[in-house]
């Protein structure tokens, strides 16, 4: 799935594009009492392009410090293609995987009308009247128990592009995405676009977020893409809460992205920074009454667009973020050795334990009601699969995928389904939250592997 991101700077405006995809994880806690209105650990992701990277490079001699600073950390998941028919179950999916684990998964909207103002990240939905049908079927798939959304990163930051029209349409369109989303899951967490600390005042923040909204959302998120230190992000929190004090709006609170602002600070592009660095890890646990958590936002490694081609994953940009920056905290120590190469053995039990998942998916064998597809994402030695599950003409209550793969391909590890076998042909059922699928509608769940995935095949029965 593709994702986008921009950041700016106080003396340009620049954007460019990020990409990666997201499935199940591992927490992170650091030392300290959680101060602001969130806690608990964040969802990471598995099979992320920083992950992905690491398992098909194990000899480099960057993989060990990417993967201990970088592929450890939950990072936010991106949502910023126009699919309306779909995002309801790749929502679903991951959140579903996320609320398994009992961690909190964080979710980034980037799907507004003229995104951008039509720069490197152009793009959202054709119109506002879409763009309401999108969120509505977004929030369909966030569950009941607490996310993060960052919600349509530079929407109010930047609007050099929009007549006064356009601007009252965007201020409405975000309060009524807010409204949607807190109606379908009221332990949502929903922060609104703060720009951060160098690029709009602090009074002119606040009101942009009024304009669009806030007193429904829980707050505002800074720093996205961005290398302002946190001390500086958390004074400016600071003023625009007191700011929207002012007008009335109270208890909002902030997050902060900090996943590249552990070094130089200034210019907006990291491809040709060496300067740079990671920031604070990732966690709820922020010791600050006015910031919720900070967040990595931005996917560390993945290229700004001004030396590397924006969003592609870059393992030197990644190692020169990575190097030099002190570790992770302990309680993290586990959860780094545990990617891909050790997943087999967690994901192994429910491969030979199917008949204990398989119940739900027999019962109703009246019959084939489902179809399945599965698309390949290959690199050299290893692969990811992301599989649809599409119900027929009814609704079914459970299903079961049957995938063909080629000859020398294995699995190595697997979410959102459980397996059964690891070659040749592999059985997968669903899990608890994503058996039931409605009249046409779809789920997903995925998979990665080493060797060649390209021509595998995939069948479903309901």
């Amino acid at each position: 799935m593709a994702i986008l991101s921009s950041r700016r700077s106080s003396a340009a405006i620049s954007v460019a594009a990020v990409a990666g995809l997201a499935a199940a994880g591992v927490g992170l806690a650091v030392g300290g009492a959680s101060a602001g209105t969130v806690s608990g650990s964040l969802y990471r992701d598995p099979s992320s392009a920083v992950v992905r990277w690491v398992a098909a490079n194990p000899g480099d001699s960057r993989a060990a410090v990417i993967r201990d600073k970088i592929a450890s950390q939950p990072q936010a998941r991106w949502y910023a293609n126009f699919n309306p028919s779909t995002i309801q179950s790749e929502v679903s999916g991951f959140v579903g995987a996320a609320n398994s684990a009992q961690q909190i998964p964080v979710l980034s909207v980037y799907e507004i009308t003229n995104r951008d103002c039509g720069g490197a990240s152009a793009g959202g939905a054709p119109d506002l009247n879409q763009y309401q049908t999108w969120v509505s079927n977004f929030a369909r798939g966030l569950g009941n128990q607490t996310v993060l959304i960052i919600l349509e990163t530079d929407s109010l930051a930047l609007q050099t592009c929009l007549s006064t029209g356009e601007l009252n349409a965007r201020n409405q369109a975000l309060t009524t995405a807010t409204q949607t989303i807190k109606s379908a899951n009221p332990n949502a967490k929903v922060y609104l676009d703060g720009g951060h600390s160098t690029w709009n005042s602090a009074n002119d923040t606040a009101n942009r977020l009024r304009a669009a909204g806030v007193q429904y959302a829980d707050g505002f998120f800074t720093n996205v893409s961005n290398f302002n230190p946190t001390s500086s992000e958390a004074n400016f929190g600071r003023a625009v809460i007191s700011a929207l004090n002012g007008m009335g709006i109270s208890g909002k609170r902030q997050v902060i992205d900090t996943s590249r602002n552990g070094g130089a600070a200034g210019d907006w592009c990291a491809d040709d920074n060496t300067d740079r660095r990671i920031g604070q890890y990732p966690t709820t646990n922020t010791g600050d009454a006015n910031i919720d958590a900070y967040l990595w936002v931005k996917p560390p490694g993945e290229a700004d667009g001004c030396r590397y081609t924006a969003g592609s994953f870059q393992p030197d940009l990644a190692f020169s973020l990575a190097n030099g920056a002190p570790n992770p905290p302990p309680t993290t120590a586990p959860p780094t050795t545990n990617p891909p190469t050790t997943a087999p053995p967690t994901t192994a039990p429910p491969t030979t334990a199917p008949p204990t998942t398989a119940p739900p998916t027999t019962p109703p064998p009246t019959g084939n009601g489902c179809s399945a597809s599965v698309a390949i994402n290959q690199w050299n030695g290893g692969f990811t699969a992301s599989v649809n599950v599409t119900a027929g003409s009814a609704a079914i209550n459970g299903w079961t995928v049957t995938v063909a793969l080629p000859g020398g391909a294995a699995i190595t590890g697997t979410w959102n389904a459980q397996a059964s076998g690891t070659s040749g042909t592999v059985r997968f059922t669903n899990v608890g939250y994503n058996g039931q699928v409605g009249a046409g509608q779809t789920t997903n769940f995925g998979f990665q592997g080493t060797g060649t995935g390209q021509g595998a095949t995939a069948t479903c029965a309901a």
